[in-house]
């Protein structure tokens, strides 16, 4: 998928640039018959400066993290302002976010200390949105690709055990759980690939993302990794967060049933995620230009190339 790995396996090997986003986007692109459909376009994006722009337009605002509200572990100077003056008037703001890899207590505990004031329920993630679909699932011994030092938080009820360098892992679980790669490996892949081609299993994919943008180069996510499984062993593969409904589902919920899709809009720098979900969800959508994925890159291209158009395009959140 034109993906590579660094000594740390969780970056590429270069910062993110007109390549290595380039080669993001194509990855994307090879898996579109896994994604949901983009809606026919509307007309051409509207361009403007911020969330200030289109506020006249929306009563609730869901927003990705990476990318709208930061870079890794480093706040976008100037939103927190924004989101508070924002309240003032009215408006309500949510964190819709693939981060399925972090309990929520840990990401409650990252947003206050980059200076976000967000309460627990509106904070929206894919962990979330798995764990959701958990009670359909009873009884169940999965094979977990997380990061221990992530902790368990939300996951202790399951029966889970990671997977790391035993192939009895890999053989003797009855399904998989797919929510962070920082310390996965091209050998426990392997082993994976292996095990599922022995003995195909269910596959839950709780971070649907290929790569996010972080400080020094883009990280590569659960996405990646599962969708070469599916290219390779042939599985179905069953994917909560965006650009899938049930993440939506689960902001939805939080909000007034009176508030009409027509203003609700999802924020985020991703077209194949943030953009495409929000088509799918049925709401505005607004794309980030100048941070996150298509930092230095030209966006208007993209959408092009891609056919997935956003009603709004702005330079920052």
């Amino acid at each position: 998928m034109g993906l590579c790995q660094s000594a740390r396996s969780d970056h590429l090997s270069a910062p993110v640039t007109e390549a290595t986003t380039a080669s993001a986007f194509a990855a994307y692109e090879a898996v579109r018959h896994r994604l949901p459909a983009a809606r026919p376009p509307r007309g051409a994006a509207q361009w403007v400066d911020s969330l200030d722009d289109i506020a006249d337009l929306y009563d609730v605002f869901l927003l990705d993290a990476f990318g709208v509200l930061n870079i890794g572990d480093t706040a976008i100077p100037g939103v927190a302002d924004r989101i508070t003056a924002l309240r003032a008037r009215g408006k309500r703001f949510l964190i819709v976010s693939n981060a399925a890899g972090f309990p929520h207590a840990t990401l409650e505990a990252k947003y206050a200390r980059l200076g976000y004031s967000f309460a627990p329920e509106d904070i929206i993630t894919s962990r979330g949105a798995l764990l959701a679909a958990m009670d359909s699932a009873n009884g169940v011994h999965w094979g977990l690709m997380a990061t221990r030092r992530a902790g368990l938080g939300d996951l202790e009820g399951l029966s889970l055990t990671y997977l790391e360098e035993d192939p009895a892992i890999y053989r003797d679980v009855d399904a998989f759980l797919m929510i962070g790669s920082a310390a996965w490996t091209e050998q426990r892949q392997a082993l994976l690939e292996a095990a599922l081609q022995d003995h195909p299993r269910p596959i839950w994919v709780g971070n649907p993302d290929m790569v996010a943008p972080r400080e020094t180069g883009f990280s590569i996510e659960p996405g990646h990794f599962a969708h070469r499984l599916a290219d390779r062993t042939g599985i179905t593969l069953q994917f909560f967060g965006k650009p899938f409904a049930n993440i939506f589902d689960l902001a939805f919920q939080r909000l007034d049933a009176t508030v009409p899709r027509a203003r609700i809009v999802m924020v985020g720098d991703s077209l194949h995620t943030d953009i495409l979900g929000a088509h799918a969800a049925g709401i505005g959508s607004a794309l980030i230009a100048d941070y996150g994925f298509f930092a230095g890159y030209d966006i208007a291209d993209a959408i092009k190339s891609a056919g997935i158009e956003p009603d709004h395009i702005l330079s920052r959140p």
